[in-house]
């Protein structure tokens, strides 16, 4: 069985970064963003989160150099329809 794709980024353990979730074209017309949850792995740190329209943006910061967390972003529609996305966080020193 194939592995969905998951999108990864690079960070620095000392940056503090804004990553994005564009739910924009997957939202039925006149859909919104109703409710959003921005979870990590354990060492990596969602500093706050919030909804722009159809994006979610998450505040992420710290982790361990060398280590890849994951970070989901689950959302709820005005129209009831629940859905998950992950990215990969890669944490290097840059």
């Amino acid at each position: 069985m194939a592995s969905p794709y998951v999108p990864s980024f690079i960070k620095d353990p000392q940056a503090v970064l804004d990553f994005n979730w564009d739910w924009s074209a997957w939202l039925g017309e006149e859909e919104t963003i109703a409710e959003k949850s921005v979870t990590a792995d354990t060492g990596i740190t969602v500093n706050s989160s919030t909804i722009d329209g159809g994006v979610v943006v998450a505040w992420i910061s710290g982790g361990v150099a060398g280590t890849a967390y994951v970070v989901a972003c689950t959302i709820k529609t005005s129209a009831g329809r629940t859905e998950t996305r992950r990215i990969s966080v890669s944490v290097q020193l840059r």
